[in-house]
Parts: C-alpha cells; structure tokens; sequence
C-alpha cells in the first residue's frame, strides 16, 4: 500500500485535481495537494496519500517554492499566461538585458502582488475565474508575498527565461504581467516548471505511470 507525502512531476496539461483523481484511483487512499500548478503549468505537486499524510500538507503548502518561468514580453494576456486574449503591446524599445537585470531586483524581498483575476481566490464565495469568465467586474486586491531571489537565466527578445525561488502564496503569472508593466513592454507567462517545494525536488518526483507501475509491483 502506498501512503505518505510524495512529490508527482504534474506534466502540461491536466489540473492538479485531475491528478490527485487519477492517484486515488491507483492508491484507493484519500489524497491531497499541497498548492495547485495551473493545466499549462508542470513540475512539483506535492500529494498527501492517506489519511494521516493529507493533514500533513498544510505544512509542506508553506514552504519555500522554485519556479524556472518563460516570460513572454511585447504583449499582455487577460489570464496572465498563455491561455488568455492577447493584445500587442507597442514599447518604444526592446528592453536590454541590463534593463531587465534591475528590474528583476525590484521584485526581490517582500512585495505587494495583485493576484491574477482567472485565479481560485474566492470573492464572496465565488471563485474569481467564474465571476471572470461570465463577465463580471473582479476587484483583488494586492497582498505582501515574498520574492526570495530571481536569476536571469536567457534572454532573446520576446522570450525571457527566469528562475524563481518564493515563500507561500505567489503567483507566477503575477510577476511576469508586473515585470512586462515595469518594463514598458507589456508580458506575460509564457511557459512555467515549479522544480522544488520545500526538500521536495522534481528530480526525484515520480510520474502517475510511474507511481502505477510501483503500486501493481
């Protein structure tokens, strides 16, 4: 029997819950997650399987998180990614790679983040992106999260390549559309891999085939 917290390389595509699903179904434990990755996201998903492992996870959501992110900078996106309506965004210049190097700095230590409006926070009891998607007005407001580094990894016009080490709560989709503003190019998430949370770290993260062929052993 599989039981305790483990970490699943989530691939592009399914939601973290389609995940947890498919885990219980090759388990038949309860099982849990410990923060989300949006469907165009992959990497790190932490999962509690079993009982005593599932109320472990409140824990492992506040550790520290590492993203290597693609940003996409010259236009916005109404999801903050790439699934959104985008519009052309006509800068004056193409940032320079030293531009960019102060701007990243800006973003390091605590923040204020204005979290993306298609995102699970829940407004009067209605998650955000369903208020979103039926057209109504979504107001969030901005929250202190905490930036602990970012490293510029490449950059070749209009993608810029990052990597992200956070606490709890950030969005990554946030900081792209904030860097993509601070530059005057406009920007969004181009693409996005979480590679650690906490100790646990995608190169010893498991596939679901993988977990499968371990449980029918």
């Amino acid at each position: 029997m599989i039981t305790g917290i483990i970490a699943i390389n989530k691939p592009v595509g399914p939601t973290s819950n389609d995940i947890v699903q498919q885990v219980k179904k090759i388990t038949g434990q309860k099982v849990g997650h410990a923060g989300t990755l949006d469907p165009l996201a992959s990497g790190v998903l932490v999962l509690g399987i079993g009982r005593e492992a599932t109320k472990k996870l409140s824990e492992v959501v506040k550790k520290e998180k590492e993203y290597v992110a693609e940003i996409f900078l010259g236009a916005n996106s109404t999801t903050d990614d790439q699934e959104g309506e985008k519009t052309i965004v006509e800068a004056k210049n193409q940032p320079t790679e030293e531009q960019i190097v102060l701007i990243l700095k800006e973003f390091v230590g605590q923040i204020q983040q204005t979290p993306p409006v298609y995102s699970a926070i829940k407004i009067k009891g209605q998650e955000a992106y369903k208020l979103a998607r039926k057209g109504r007005s979504v107001d969030l407001k901005s929250r202190p999260v905490e930036i602990k580094q970012i490293e510029l990894l490449k950059y070749n016009y209009p993608l810029l390549k990052i990597k992200v080490v956070s606490g709890p709560g950030v969005y990554i989709r946030s900081l792209a559309r904030d860097i993509g503003k601070k530059l005057g190019s406009g920007g969004y998430l181009f693409s996005l891999v979480r590679t650690r949370v906490g100790q646990y770290k995608i190169e010893q993260a498991k596939t679901v085939e993988e977990l499968k062929s371990h449980a029918n052993l």
